[in-house]
């Protein structure tokens, strides 16, 4: 094996509803038994990774990896990309999924396996990462986002999957149950993407680097890591509770486009304001409004290497 460098690994131990932490011997016992350069730290609350990342000197060799579920990732993600100094070189990144929804790593194709997502930190096999940057809500400084950005529907499932006890995919099935009997009113958006501009009440509005979020939806089937752009997917308002379940029920598949109720496209800036009403929406799980007027979305290409199979 090739000396290629120090492992920092940012441990979330309540990860996964505060399972994760039982992964700590397995993890480091795997690094300290291939004779890695490793260093673990472990995250105290909310930010913790962030700003641990931030002030780590890093240099173009270190792996920094996120051990947790997709809101250690953005944090992980937000020290590398968010610095006072940024740094000269495209990060290295990599994930050791131990999360409730890991829906990143399912995209970034290093899936659920822990012990297959540690042998890729000894491989180092890398490809460039796209990162998104969003404006508005909670974050008028603007935060950096890997897996997307949902507004409507799908963050409102999210909300109600965080309520829950159960670690799986299973409680953003219960959350989507929650949210469609509620069927609340659509806001309607102005979206302007490239030289165009839409204007249509909005259900779901996801702007994607990956492909599923919500744990089980494939949001964006067509969505590429790393080709540049995001994908777009609006379910516009529908007339009935049943017609919108039947458009949920499509998304495990990414099977939504069957529908007349779905526009799909793909730009690397958007700007989303409500007209009226106002949007939920997240980035990568983390809330950036509940009742917000106006995001704006862009996609920074290829400003990390990601570790993947």
């Amino acid at each position: 094996m090739p000396d290629t460098g120090k492992i920092l690994v940012i441990f979330n131990p309540i990860a996964g509803k505060g399972k994760a932490i039982q992964e700590y011997p397995r993890i480091e016992r795997f690094l300290k038994d291939h004779h890695q350069n490793y260093e673990i730290i472990l995250t105290k609350g909310p930010r913790d990774a962030e700003d641990i990342v931030r002030r780590y000197a890093i240099d173009e060799n270190t792996a920094v990896v996120a051990a947790g579920g997709d809101g250690t990732c953005n944090e992980v993600v937000n020290g590398l990309l968010a610095r006072e100094t940024p740094l000269p070189f495209a990060p290295l990144f990599g994930i050791l999924p131990i999360g409730r929804g890991n829906d990143f790593s399912f995209n970034a194709q290093v899936g659920e396996d822990l012990e297959r997502a540690l042998n890729m930190l000894l491989e180092r096999k890398q490809v460039p990462l796209d990162a998104g940057f969003v404006t508005g809500g909670s974050f008028p400084e603007g935060r950096y986002f890997v897996n997307g950005v949902g507004m409507g529907f799908d963050t409102k499932v999210g909300f109600e999957a965080a309520k829950m006890k159960i670690r799986s995919g299973l409680s953003y099935v219960f959350g989507a149950i929650i949210t469609l009997a509620r069927f609340e009113p659509a806001p309607l958006l102005e979206i302007q993407y490239d030289d165009k501009t839409i204007t249509l009440p909005s259900l779901i509005v996801s702007v994607m680097n990956g492909r599923r979020m919500g744990g089980t939806f494939i949001m964006a089937p067509h969505a590429v890591l790393n080709d540049g752009t995001f994908d777009i997917c609006i379910i516009k308002q529908t007339a009935t509770r049943h017609r919108l379940l039947q458009i949920v029920l499509k998304y495990p598949k990414g099977q939504q486009e069957e529908f007349e109720e779905t526009v799909m496209s793909r730009a690397v800036h958007f700007h989303i304001k409500a007209l009226k009403g106002g949007m939920a929406a997240h980035c990568d799980g983390e809330t950036v409004c509940e009742d917000g007027k106006e995001l704006d979305i862009t996609c920074h290409p290829q400003v990390l290497r990601l570790i993947n199979p």
